[in-house]
C-alpha cells in the first residue's frame, strides 16, 4: 500500500528462511510433521525492507549470490518489489540458511541459522551513487564495513541513518557515531553494559539522540533529547513472533518520515503486533495497517 515515493536503504543480512508451524519443537531424535509452512527471504535488514516496502520503496544492499537457492530469494524480493544491491552477485557458495518453528500455542520460535560470517565484503564493493533518493537508511550490523562506509555517507548528506540493536556485533561502535536513531532490543549490551540504563548512557555518551529499547510485550522505552519516557504495546493471542522486531524496524523507517519519534514508535508497535497475529513474515500485509 505505498503512499509516497520515499525511498529507503537497508544494509546487512540477506538469507533463506524455511519456517514451519508446528505443535511444538522436537525431542532428541524425534519426528515432527508440521501444520504449516512458509518460504521467505530474510534477515533484519531484509525483513525490514520488505515491511517498508508496504508504503514505499525499498532497496536491500547485501550478499546474496548466483547459488540456485538464491533463486527463492529474489523471486520473494521482487513479489514485494524490493530493489536489490547485490554485492557478490559471483558468489556460488549457498546463501546464509535459517530454519524455523514457530509453536502453535504460543508463537514463540526456535531458530537454527548462519549469519553474514562468511559473506562479509569490503568498501569498495558500494556502488557510488547508493544513497541517490534515498531519504532514510537502516543497518542491521551483519554487513559492519559496508554499513560503516554508507552511516558516514549518510550523515554527510543529512540522510536519517536507524540501526536495528538486535544484539551487540562487534564493529558496531565504528558506526554509532553516523546515527540518528539507535531502536535495541533488550538483547543489546554494549560493551561494559549490563541493563537499560547503562545503554542509554552508552548510547547518549556517543551523541545518538533518539534511542528506544524494545522488550517484546512489555512496555518500549525511549530517550528522546535526553528526556525517557516509555510507550504500551498493543496486546496480542500471539501466533508467530518471528521477525517482528525487523518489522517494526521496517515499519519504525516509515513513520519517522512522517511524525514524531514517539509516534512512530507507538505506530511501528502497532504493525509489529498485527504481524504476530499471523503466521510468516509476510501474511500481515494483506490487511488494512
Amino acid at each position: 500500500m505505498r503512499q509516497k515515493s520515499q525511498v529507503g536503504l537497508f544494509v546487512g543480512l540477506i538469507t533463506l528462511d524455511f519456517i514451519y508451524l508446528a505443535k511444538s519443537v522436537p525431542r532428541n531424535n524425534q519426528k515432527i510433521v508440521a501444520i504449516d509452512y512458509t518460504v521467505a527471504a530474510g534477515g533484519p535488514a531484509t525483513n525490514a525492507a520488505v515491511a517498508f516496502s508496504y508504503w514505499h520503496q525499498a532497496k536491500l544492499i547485501g550478499v546474496i549470490g548466483s547459488h540456485p537457492l538464491c533463486n527463492s530469494i529474489v523471486a520473494d524480493l521482487e513479489t514485494y518489489q524490493v530493489t536489490v544491491e547485490d554485492l557478490n552477485p559471483t558468489q556460488v557458495e549457498p546463501p546464509p540458511v535459517s530454519s524455523i518453528i514457530v509453536t502453535e500455542a504460543t508463537g514463540e520460535r526456535a531458530v537454527v541459522s548462519i549469519n553474514a560470517v562468511k559473506t562479509q565484503v569490503t568498501r569498495d564493493r558500494i556502488p557510488q551513487d547508493i544513497l541517490q533518493g534515498v531519504d532514510i537508511v537502516l543497518i542491521d550490523g551483519h554487513q559492519m564495513v559496508i554499513g560503516c562506509a554508507i552511516a558516514q555517507q549518510a550523515k554527510a548528506n543529512h540522510i536519517p541513518v536507524v540501526i536495528d540493536g538486535g544484539s551487540w556485533k562487534p564493529g558496531f561502535e565504528t558506526v554509532l557515531p553516523f546515527v540518528d536513531y539507535a531502536v535495541c532490543s533488550a538483547n543489546f549490551h554494549p560493551p561494559g553494559c549490563k541493563n537499560t540504563t547503562e545503554v542509554f548512557a552508552y548510547l547518549s555518551a556517543i551523541g545518538i539522540p533518539h534511542i528506544a529499547i524494545t522488550q517484546g510485550e512489555n512496555p518500549i522505552q525511549y530517550q528522546a533529547n535526553g528526556q525517557c519516557n516509555t510507550i504500551a504495546v498493543p496486546k496480542i493471542k500471539a501466533v508467530d513472533t518471528l521477525g517482528a522486531g525487523d518489522i517494526f524496524h521496517g515499519a519504525f523507517c516509515h513513520y519517522i518520515l512522517q511524525t514524531s519519534f514517539a509516534e512512530a514508535l507507538a505506530a511501528a508497535a502497532r504493525v509489529a503486533a498485527a504481524a504476530c497475529e499471523s503466521f510468516g513474515t509476510r501474511r500481515w500485509m494483506q490487511q488494512q495497517i
